[in-house]
């Protein structure tokens, strides 16, 4: 009996030993990797690719989406999740509050290093797809007026209605930015609408211009055009997976597997997947599952 009872506990042991030896294998983690995001299409499609990278090399996923944009930093840093996707202005301007920059590398290079040195957080590769600041016009004025840049758009700023945000008049990284490298713009007028409006006002002939953000759903559509900021005046907003160090000191492999997705996304693909959710009305899980399917 009591040679019975040892082989048992050998066994026991044993099956511990070996499970623990095949959970070392290639890293894989036993519990789930934690995926936020924050509350807005563009991070939720981007969010849902990465966790489904992951459970693509094997591992679990729990998936923590939704977060308000002003918290998620916060949970990161307080170890509620373990990733999520980010845009080096935002670190920049809003999370280091340092002073504005405009070139990608640059401000890439800053981040990551005053990120690493504060929170013991990395920025892994960043993508071309940048969601930054910009001006949206309705293409039959762009083409009537000759305008493409915001150089342009000065130019011929007392021939267009102006639809603005209200907040963008004020900040200064908006109108304020705008004219102390462009000049003034003197439009020929300027109404305030909510910002969810300003894309059915441009349609119904409302008005004529508008503030955007560069991978916008509806800017897919050929009746509008995003004018080039050819003087550079707003810093790039370059998505990029930011990730705990422990995570990475445990998985490695979480860097390559998440830096591959981020050497597909450019700013012509994230507007299109966008504009799938916003402009086509379909589930962002869906969206994301078909982009992914699509890599392989």
């Amino acid at each position: 009996m009591k040679r019975l009872m040892k082989k048992m506990v050998l066994l026991c042991i044993a099956g511990v030993l070996l499970t623990g030896m095949l959970a070392g294998c290639g890293g894989k983690k036993t519990e789930a990797i934690r995926v936020g995001t924050k509350d807005f299409t563009e991070n939720l499609i981007v969010g849902e690719i990465y966790a489904l990278a992951l459970e693509d090399a094997g591992y679990e996923v729990e998936r923590i989406f939704d977060i308000a944009g002003s918290v998620v930093h916060t949970s990161i840093t307080n170890n509620e999740i373990d990733l999520y996707p980010e845009y080096t202005g935002t670190g920049l301007l809003t999370i280091l509050q340092l002073p504005m920059i405009t070139d990608a590398q640059q401000v890439y290079d800053t981040v990551k290093e005053e990120y690493k040195k504060k929170y013991d957080l990395v920025w892994l590769d960043y993508a071309q797809a940048n969601d930054g600041e910009g001006i949206v016009i309705r293409t039959d004025v762009a083409e009537k007026l000759g305008i493409s840049t915001l150089s342009d758009l000065q130019k011929h700023a007392p021939e267009i209605r102006f639809v603005s945000q209200g907040d963008f008049d004020q900040r200064e990284d908006g109108l304020m930015a705008l004219e102390q490298v462009y000049g003034p713009f003197d439009w020929k007028s300027s109404t305030v609408y909510d910002g969810g409006l300003r894309y059915s006002v441009l349609s119904n002939n409302e008005g004529d211009a508008a503030p955007a953000y560069t991978t916008e759903g509806p800017l897919v559509k050929p009746e509008f055009t995003l004018l080039e900021d050819d003087k550079h005046v707003w810093p790039p907003y370059n998505l990029a997976p930011v990730v705990r160090q422990d995570l990475l000191d445990k998985y490695p492999d979480v860097a390559d597997i998440l830096n591959k997705i981020s050497a597909g996304l450019d700013t012509e693909t994230v507007t299109e997947l966008n504009a799938a959710v916003d402009v086509d009305k379909r589930e962002y899980e869906e969206v994301a599952k078909e982009y992914y399917d699509s890599l392989k």
